[in-house]
């Protein structure tokens, strides 16, 4: 029986087991909503959840993760969808659009894009999370260095 994983499950088992290589999530938050991001390289998520997914893996692709987290009246959250592009930037300004794709789950809702890097490659990811239509989009920004697997 082949166990399903989820890519934000997965994504954060993995960045508190492996080297510093992989940041841990982060997260912005606000009084509407949690938006949890993490980017890594795709070799770390098995070849069956890849497949199942539709992710290509590659020592020098990265993926980004996101979910959104609706707050609710009574202090819970719950998952959201949303609107996310990205770009990323490397260090003499070249850039590349990421092109996000929602996947739903029972519990659960998650933006995955993909990207390509050289070895030791510094990026700049610019994020634009909009789970809501009517307000702007939350702009995220990070730095991160990836290397080839």
């Amino acid at each position: 029986m082949l166990t399903r994983y989820s890519p934000l499950m997965l994504a954060a088992l993995l960045s508190f087991t492996l080297s510093s290589n992989l940041q841990a999530e982060q997260m912005f938050s606000d009084e509407h909503y949690e938006i949890h991001y993490n980017a890594f390289n795709s070799t770390l998520i098995p070849a069956e959840v890849a497949s199942s997914y539709g992710l290509t893996r590659s020592g020098n692709r990265g993926l980004i993760n996101i979910a959104v987290l609706e707050k609710q009246p009574d202090g819970s959250t719950r998952p959201a969808s949303a609107q996310v592009t990205g770009v990323s930037r490397n260090i003499v300004q070249q850039t590349q659009r990421i092109e996000f794709q929602e996947i739903i789950e029972t519990e659960a809702i998650y933006s995955i894009g993909s990207f390509q890097f050289t070895n030791e490659d510094l990026l700049t990811i610019q994020l634009q999370v909009q789970p809501d239509a009517s307000r702007p989009a939350y702009q995220i920004e990070f730095q991160q260095t990836f290397y080839v697997d």
